[in-house]
């Protein structure tokens, strides 16, 4: 397996259209890396320039210790899986497997024992001799995977692999794509619209928008501590709430005053000594959904109790979800299974937001106004 790296590489179309600004980061030997974005954000475009599918305009990549700019894809020594499976209808599961092995070559004797090898991986022993169209969407979604093992190369590449399949077996194919990296220990980079599939696959997650990295961080501190707005409101489902105000009141006396409402957040220690020098400033907050409350004894201690109108309830089973608003202000809580009232124009509810969660964000700039550091661009 192989090391990645990119410097300031970028792409422009014949159009003058700029896919991707400078992206520079590098991707261990045997780590999964994830790219993630909304759709037209450049993952894919990057994914394709590592595989040389899409000409490099400036900067260089390296896989392994070589510089790979100007090699065809098949001199790269990577493997893709596609977002459509891409298998030759008119051949078996073994031969499909088989097939880029023949090409380049490979004995007969080492073809049929890689072959077996990574069918007994992915668990698609029983249907070696079957024809795509006989198989499930997962079954084919493996073989397409077992395509790309059989070449043992030195890094994996996941264009939305998982798109065409329903949800059910989305999770399971995510389940089994994490468990192959384990087994394998390969480098591999996967590229998903889907947050959810990028906080449970990756050791570090790539968030991209309109072609540049915003962020590169583990999954859990890229949730915990975002770099501004973007990233904090695309990490998370459902996303982070965020109200527009201001910071007011002096010394450690210092509140969140939400625009046009009488929603008032009291700052603890800590945030007052980050935000001091922002008193009276235009300020963003953000408060995640599960960092909501229905007042009362299961909120935690030390948080701020406001008053919202219920606007739509959603009851999930393991959770309730609550849409309320509060003047201009909308806002979405995730809070334990219990008595809810009807939602209407004139029924009111009293959340309790955790002090302890919040985020903040300049308004400008809408980067996120914290002392720790948020992101790794290595």
């Amino acid at each position: 397996m192989a090391r990645v790296r990119l410097d300031t590489v970028r792409k422009v179309y014949p159009n003058g259209f700029e896919a991707v600004h400078g992206a520079s980061f590098e991707v261990q030997d045997g780590e999964f890396v994830v790219f993630v974005g909304p759709s037209g954000c450049g993952k894919s475009t990057l994914l394709r320039m590592i595989a040389g599918l899409e000409e490099i305009t400036s900067g260089t990549l390296h896989i392994g210790d070589r510089v790979v700019n100007d090699l065809a894809p098949k001199d790269r020594d990577v493997a893709m899986v596609f977002q459509n499976y891409a298998l030759y209808p008119h051949l078996t599961v073994y031969d499909n497997m088989a097939f880029g092995l023949k090409i380049r070559k490979f004995p007969k004797a080492e073809i049929d024992e890689r072959v077996r090898e990574a069918a007994r991986i992915l668990g698609v022993e029983q249907v070696l001799d079957r024809k795509p169209k006989l198989l499930s969407g997962g079954q084919r979604q493996r073989v397409a995977v077992g395509r790309a093992i059989v070449r043992k190369p030195e890094v994996f590449l996941f264009d939305e692999p998982l798109s065409n399949l329903d949800a059910k077996l989305r999770v399971q194919m995510r389940t089994e794509i994490s468990r192959l990296h384990s087994q394998l220990g390969a480098t591999m980079i996967y590229v998903t619209h889907d947050q959810v599939e990028a906080m449970t696959m990756g050791d570090r997650i790539v968030v991209l928008k309109d072609g540049e990295v915003q962020q590169i961080d583990t999954p859990l501190h890229l949730y915990d501590h975002p770099a501004n707005q973007f990233v904090a409101g695309f990490i998370g489902s459902p996303a982070m709430n965020f109200l527009s105000g201001r910071i007011d009141g002096s010394g450690d006396a210092l509140s969140f005053v939400a625009d046009e409402t009488a929603l008032s957040v009291p700052l603890g220690a800590s945030d007052a000594s980050l935000l001091r020098a922002h008193a009276g400033q235009a300020i963003t907050l953000g408060i995640r959904p599960e960092d909501l409350y229905v007042a009362g004894p299961t909120a935690p201690n030390g948080s701020a109790t406001s008053r919202w109108t219920l606007d739509v309830v959603e009851p999930m089973g393991n959770e309730i979800v609550l849409y309320v608003s509060s003047g201009p202000h909308t806002a979405v809580a995730r809070v334990a299974p219990q008595p809810i009232p009807e939602p209407g124009t004139d029924t009111d509810i009293d959340l309790a937001l955790d002090t302890s969660k919040l985020h903040f964000f300049d308004q400008e700039t809408e980067a996120a106004l914290t002392e720790t550091p948020t992101a790794d661009l290595a």
